[in-house]
Protein backbone atom coordinates (compact mmCIF):
# COMPACT_ATOMS: atom_id res chain seq x y z
CA UNK A 1 0.00 0.00 0.00
CA UNK A 2 1.41 3.38 -1.03
CA UNK A 3 2.15 5.65 1.90
CA UNK A 4 1.22 9.31 1.97
CA UNK A 5 4.55 10.99 2.74
CA UNK A 6 5.11 14.61 3.76
CA UNK A 7 8.39 16.41 3.18
CA UNK A 8 9.74 18.77 5.84
CA UNK A 9 12.86 20.93 6.05
CA UNK A 10 14.04 24.25 7.46
CA UNK A 11 15.13 27.50 5.86
CA UNK A 12 18.81 26.49 5.92
CA UNK A 13 17.96 24.70 2.65
CA UNK A 14 16.50 27.95 1.28
CA UNK A 15 14.36 26.20 -1.32
CA UNK A 16 12.73 28.45 -3.88
CA UNK A 17 9.00 29.09 -3.63
CA UNK A 18 8.19 27.37 -6.92
CA UNK A 19 9.73 24.11 -5.69
CA UNK A 20 8.06 24.41 -2.28
CA UNK A 21 4.63 24.91 -3.81
CA UNK A 22 5.00 22.27 -6.53
CA UNK A 23 5.95 19.50 -4.12
CA UNK A 24 4.13 20.81 -1.04
CA UNK A 25 7.30 20.94 1.07
CA UNK A 26 6.75 22.13 4.63
CA UNK A 27 9.47 24.60 5.63
CA UNK A 28 10.19 25.52 9.25
CA UNK A 29 11.78 28.98 9.49
CA UNK A 30 14.98 29.56 11.42
CA UNK A 31 15.05 32.72 13.52
CA UNK A 32 17.29 35.79 13.44
CA UNK A 33 17.18 37.48 16.83
CA UNK A 34 17.75 41.25 16.89
CA UNK A 35 17.45 43.45 19.97
CA UNK A 36 13.79 44.15 19.24
CA UNK A 37 12.92 40.47 18.90
CA UNK A 38 13.07 37.36 16.74
CA UNK A 39 12.28 37.41 13.03
CA UNK A 40 11.44 34.22 11.16
CA UNK A 41 13.54 33.83 8.03
CA UNK A 42 11.54 34.28 4.79
CA UNK A 43 8.36 34.88 6.85
CA UNK A 44 8.84 38.05 8.88
CA UNK A 45 11.46 39.65 6.64
CA UNK A 46 12.88 39.28 3.15
CA UNK A 47 16.59 38.79 2.59
CA UNK A 48 16.94 42.40 1.41
CA UNK A 49 15.28 43.58 4.61
CA UNK A 50 17.56 41.34 6.66
CA UNK A 51 20.76 42.73 5.15
CA UNK A 52 19.51 46.30 5.48
CA UNK A 53 18.84 45.62 9.14
CA UNK A 54 22.16 43.83 9.65
CA UNK A 55 24.15 46.78 8.27
CA UNK A 56 22.55 49.21 10.71
CA UNK A 57 22.37 46.90 13.75
CA UNK A 58 24.23 48.30 16.77
CA UNK A 59 24.04 44.94 18.54
CA UNK A 60 24.95 41.90 16.46
CA UNK A 61 21.99 39.53 16.01
CA UNK A 62 21.90 35.89 17.02
CA UNK A 63 20.24 32.89 15.42
CA UNK A 64 17.92 30.26 16.84
CA UNK A 65 16.10 27.13 15.72
CA UNK A 66 12.37 26.91 15.01
CA UNK A 67 10.20 26.74 18.11
CA UNK A 68 9.46 23.22 19.34
CA UNK A 69 5.76 24.05 19.56
CA UNK A 70 5.76 25.02 15.89
CA UNK A 71 7.16 21.60 14.98
CA UNK A 72 4.66 19.77 17.15
CA UNK A 73 1.80 21.72 15.57
CA UNK A 74 3.07 20.86 12.08
CA UNK A 75 3.30 17.14 12.81
CA UNK A 76 -0.13 17.11 14.44
CA UNK A 77 -1.52 18.86 11.35
CA UNK A 78 0.10 16.35 8.99
CA UNK A 79 -1.26 13.48 11.04
CA UNK A 80 -4.76 14.98 10.95
CA UNK A 81 -4.48 15.40 7.16
CA UNK A 82 -3.92 11.67 6.73
CA UNK A 83 -0.19 11.53 6.15
CA UNK A 84 1.38 8.22 7.16
CA UNK A 85 4.77 9.75 7.89
CA UNK A 86 7.14 12.59 7.12
CA UNK A 87 10.74 12.78 5.95
CA UNK A 88 12.41 15.77 7.61
CA UNK A 89 15.80 16.92 6.27
CA UNK A 90 17.42 19.40 8.63
CA UNK A 91 20.58 21.47 8.88
CA UNK A 92 23.63 20.03 10.62
CA UNK A 93 23.00 19.12 14.24
CA UNK A 94 26.41 20.59 15.11
CA UNK A 95 25.07 24.03 14.14
CA UNK A 96 21.44 23.87 15.23
CA UNK A 97 19.16 21.87 17.50
CA UNK A 98 16.51 21.62 14.75
CA UNK A 99 17.21 17.94 14.05
CA UNK A 100 16.94 16.97 17.72
CA UNK A 101 13.78 19.06 18.11
CA UNK A 102 12.26 17.28 15.13
CA UNK A 103 12.70 13.95 16.88
CA UNK A 104 11.21 15.29 20.11
CA UNK A 105 8.27 16.90 18.30
CA UNK A 106 7.50 13.66 16.46
CA UNK A 107 7.26 11.81 19.77
CA UNK A 108 5.06 14.51 21.29
CA UNK A 109 2.73 14.45 18.26
CA UNK A 110 2.78 10.63 18.11
CA UNK A 111 3.59 10.87 14.40
CA UNK A 112 6.15 8.87 12.41
CA UNK A 113 8.95 11.16 11.24
CA UNK A 114 12.18 10.08 9.57
CA UNK A 115 14.35 12.90 10.88
CA UNK A 116 17.60 13.29 8.94
CA UNK A 117 20.64 15.22 10.12
CA UNK A 118 21.99 16.44 6.77
CA UNK A 119 25.39 17.22 8.34
CA UNK A 120 25.46 20.31 6.11
CA UNK A 121 23.21 23.13 4.90
CA UNK A 122 22.16 24.97 1.74
CA UNK A 123 22.16 23.33 -1.70
CA UNK A 124 22.85 19.71 -0.62
CA UNK A 125 19.75 19.73 1.58
CA UNK A 126 17.61 20.68 -1.39
CA UNK A 127 19.33 18.04 -3.51
CA UNK A 128 18.50 15.39 -0.91
CA UNK A 129 14.85 16.41 -0.89
CA UNK A 130 14.68 16.58 -4.70
CA UNK A 131 16.10 13.07 -5.14
CA UNK A 132 13.94 11.72 -2.33
CA UNK A 133 10.76 13.09 -3.90
CA UNK A 134 11.75 11.58 -7.26
CA UNK A 135 12.35 8.18 -5.65
CA UNK A 136 8.95 8.25 -3.94
CA UNK A 137 7.30 9.17 -7.25
CA UNK A 138 9.04 6.17 -8.83
CA UNK A 139 7.46 3.89 -6.23
CA UNK A 140 10.42 3.38 -3.87
CA UNK A 141 9.70 2.48 -0.24
CA UNK A 142 10.27 5.30 2.23
CA UNK A 143 12.94 3.26 4.05
CA UNK A 144 14.97 2.97 0.82
CA UNK A 145 14.51 6.69 0.18
CA UNK A 146 15.76 7.59 3.66
CA UNK A 147 18.74 5.22 3.29
CA UNK A 148 19.65 6.92 -0.01
CA UNK A 149 19.51 10.37 1.56
CA UNK A 150 21.66 9.16 4.46
CA UNK A 151 24.29 8.03 1.94
CA UNK A 152 24.15 11.38 0.18
CA UNK A 153 25.31 13.08 3.37
CA UNK A 154 28.76 11.52 3.03
CA UNK A 155 29.08 12.83 -0.53
CA UNK A 156 27.97 16.43 0.03
CA UNK A 157 30.48 19.28 -0.06
CA UNK A 158 30.18 22.97 0.77
CA UNK A 159 32.99 25.50 1.07
CA UNK A 160 32.68 29.27 1.24
CA UNK A 161 34.77 32.40 1.55
CA UNK A 162 33.58 35.06 4.02
CA UNK A 163 33.96 38.53 2.51
CA UNK A 164 35.82 39.57 5.66
CA UNK A 165 36.21 38.36 9.23
CA UNK A 166 34.23 41.28 10.63
CA UNK A 167 30.97 39.36 10.98
CA UNK A 168 32.74 36.28 12.34
CA UNK A 169 34.30 38.56 14.95
CA UNK A 170 30.95 40.14 15.83
CA UNK A 171 29.38 36.70 16.25
CA UNK A 172 32.26 35.59 18.48
CA UNK A 173 33.87 33.16 16.01
CA UNK A 174 37.24 34.97 15.74
CA UNK A 175 39.12 37.52 17.83
CA UNK A 176 39.23 41.22 17.03
CA UNK A 177 42.98 41.01 16.43
CA UNK A 178 42.59 38.23 13.86
CA UNK A 179 39.83 40.14 12.09
CA UNK A 180 41.91 43.33 12.01
CA UNK A 181 45.03 41.58 10.66
CA UNK A 182 42.99 39.64 8.12
CA UNK A 183 41.48 42.83 6.72
CA UNK A 184 44.82 44.66 6.84
CA UNK A 185 46.70 41.91 4.97
CA UNK A 186 43.77 40.92 2.73
CA UNK A 187 43.81 37.38 4.11
CA UNK A 188 40.87 35.23 3.09
CA UNK A 189 39.76 32.14 4.95
CA UNK A 190 38.08 29.13 3.40
CA UNK A 191 35.36 27.58 5.56
CA UNK A 192 34.14 24.05 4.87
CA UNK A 193 31.77 21.49 6.35
CA UNK A 194 33.53 18.44 7.78
CA UNK A 195 31.20 15.72 9.09
CA UNK A 196 28.67 18.32 10.17
CA UNK A 197 31.14 20.75 11.72
CA UNK A 198 32.20 24.06 10.20
CA UNK A 199 35.99 24.20 10.05
CA UNK A 200 38.59 26.60 8.69
CA UNK A 201 40.09 24.78 5.72
CA UNK A 202 42.77 27.22 4.67
CA UNK A 203 44.01 30.82 4.78
CA UNK A 204 45.23 32.51 1.60
CA UNK A 205 46.07 36.00 0.38
CA UNK A 206 43.49 37.70 -1.87
CA UNK A 207 40.11 36.75 -3.31
CA UNK A 208 41.53 35.24 -6.49
CA UNK A 209 43.58 32.68 -4.60
CA UNK A 210 40.69 31.86 -2.31
CA UNK A 211 38.41 31.19 -5.29
CA UNK A 212 41.11 29.04 -6.90
CA UNK A 213 41.46 27.00 -3.71
CA UNK A 214 37.72 26.26 -3.56
CA UNK A 215 37.54 25.60 -7.31
CA UNK A 216 40.46 23.19 -6.96
CA UNK A 217 38.46 21.24 -4.38
CA UNK A 218 35.74 20.85 -7.01
CA UNK A 219 38.25 19.95 -9.74
CA UNK A 220 39.77 17.22 -7.57
CA UNK A 221 36.38 15.72 -6.77
CA UNK A 222 35.39 15.80 -10.45
CA UNK A 223 38.41 13.58 -11.21
CA UNK A 224 37.20 10.97 -8.71
CA UNK A 225 33.40 11.12 -8.96
CA UNK A 226 30.55 12.03 -11.27
CA UNK A 227 29.49 15.63 -10.62
CA UNK A 228 27.03 17.10 -13.11
CA UNK A 229 25.73 19.99 -11.02
CA UNK A 230 27.29 22.58 -8.75
CA UNK A 231 25.87 25.57 -6.90
CA UNK A 232 27.58 28.92 -6.51
CA UNK A 233 26.25 30.00 -3.14
CA UNK A 234 26.31 33.52 -1.79
CA UNK A 235 25.18 35.97 0.87
CA UNK A 236 23.52 38.79 -1.06
CA UNK A 237 26.27 38.77 -3.67
CA UNK A 238 24.70 37.57 -6.91
CA UNK A 239 27.07 39.70 -9.01
CA UNK A 240 30.25 37.91 -7.90
CA UNK A 241 28.42 34.58 -7.86
CA UNK A 242 27.44 35.08 -11.51
CA UNK A 243 31.07 35.84 -12.42
CA UNK A 244 32.16 32.62 -10.71
CA UNK A 245 29.42 30.72 -12.56
CA UNK A 246 30.63 32.06 -15.91
CA UNK A 247 34.22 31.06 -15.07
CA UNK A 248 33.11 27.52 -14.22
CA UNK A 249 31.12 27.20 -17.43
CA UNK A 250 34.11 28.30 -19.48
CA UNK A 251 36.14 25.47 -17.99
CA UNK A 252 33.31 22.92 -17.69
CA UNK A 253 30.75 23.75 -20.42
CA UNK A 254 28.67 20.62 -19.72
CA UNK A 255 28.39 21.32 -16.00
CA UNK A 256 25.05 22.59 -14.72
CA UNK A 257 25.84 25.62 -12.55
CA UNK A 258 23.24 27.18 -10.26
CA UNK A 259 23.46 30.49 -8.40
CA UNK A 260 21.75 30.16 -5.03
CA UNK A 261 21.44 32.36 -1.94
CA UNK A 262 22.62 31.23 1.46
CA UNK A 263 20.34 31.37 4.47
CA UNK A 264 20.24 34.68 6.32
CA UNK A 265 21.40 32.69 9.36
CA UNK A 266 24.67 32.08 7.50
CA UNK A 267 24.79 35.78 6.68
CA UNK A 268 24.64 36.59 10.40
CA UNK A 269 27.96 34.82 10.92
CA UNK A 270 29.75 34.84 7.55
CA UNK A 271 28.65 38.29 6.47
CA UNK A 272 27.23 39.94 3.38
CA UNK A 273 29.32 39.31 0.26
CA UNK A 274 30.27 35.74 1.14
CA UNK A 275 30.52 33.33 -1.81
CA UNK A 276 31.29 29.64 -2.18
CA UNK A 277 30.65 26.39 -3.99
CA UNK A 278 28.58 23.34 -3.12
CA UNK A 279 28.10 19.98 -4.82
CA UNK A 280 27.12 16.37 -4.22
CA UNK A 281 29.29 13.54 -5.54
CA UNK A 282 27.32 10.83 -7.35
Amino acid sequence: MTKKIAWVTDTAALLNETFIEKYNVHVLPLNIVFVEGAFRETVDMTHDEFYDKLRSAKVHPKTSQPALGEMVALYEKLKAEGYDCAVAVHTSSDLSGTYQSSQTAAQMANFKVYSIDSKIGSYPMGKMIKEGIAMVAAGQDVEKVVAHIERMKDNAELSFIPSSLDQLHKSGRVSGTKAFLSNLLNIKVIISFDNGKVVMKEKVRADKRAKKYVTDLLRNDMKKADINEVAVINCNNDADAQIWKDELLQEFPKLKVLVLPLSACVGVHAGEGTTGLSWVKC
